[in-house]
Parts: C-alpha cells; sequence; structure tokens
C-alpha cells in the first residue's frame, strides 16, 4: 500500500508507544513500539478504514497531500 494520505507520528508517554494518527481520516491512527512499527501498522488501519467506509456507503476523503497548519 502506498498512502498519500498525511501521516502524524509522535511518541506517548502515556501509551509508552509510538502513536500514527491520520487527520484526514477520522479515527484512523495506530500504535507501535517503534516510530517504524507504528507506521507499518497505520497503513493497515489505513487499507481497513477505507474498505469499511465503502462497504458503508461512506464517502472517503481525498488525499490531500501536506496539510496546512494555521
Amino acid at each position: 500500500m502506498n498512502s498519500k494520505y498525511e501521516i502524524i507520528i509522535y511518541w506517548s508517554k502515556e501509551d509508552n508507544a509510538f502513536i500514527a494518527e491520520v487527520p484526514e481520516l477520522a479515527g484512523c491512527n495506530a500504535d507501535g513500539q517503534s516510530y517504524t512499527e507504528a507506521l507499518q501498522n497505520v497503513q493497515v488501519i489505513i487499507e481497513e478504514w477505507i474498505e469499511t467506509a465503502k462497504s458503508l456507503g461512506q464517502p472517503i476523503p481525498e488525499p490531500k497531500g501536506k496539510l496546512m497548519h494555521a
């Protein structure tokens, strides 16, 4: 899977893990014990998020690339 969605990865002291979030896909996130593991896990979750949205007839946002933060 070659995702074009922006992924934000950060360390969560509370979870004691790296968290990978996909801001364009509501609720789409994953964790991992390493940066790489979090990235790999979120790629799977992105695919599952899209498949679930399709099966429910929900719209799938187009990847916007780099988000603008004000």
